[in-house]
């Protein structure tokens, strides 16, 4: 019994399915949080886009 304990203690197999599951956590937190600090001026931008098209195709 305890050696299967020891075993189970030094298997290292799943480690890096998790390893990598907290990295790809870490990136989309960092992407969300990054795209929630920018949102204000990207809708600016699109708006500011949005208008100028607007204006382009406005018959006159």
């Amino acid at each position: 019994m305890k050696a299967q304990i020891v075993k189970f203690m030094k298997d290292e197999e799943g480690a890096t399915a998790i390893e990598y599951g907290l990295i790809a956590g870490l990136v989309s937190i960092a992407i969300i949080a990054g795209l929630t600090l920018i949102s204000p001026e990207l809708s600016r931008i699109f708006n500011a886009i949005a208008a100028a098209l607007a204006a382009a195709v406005a018959p006159t």
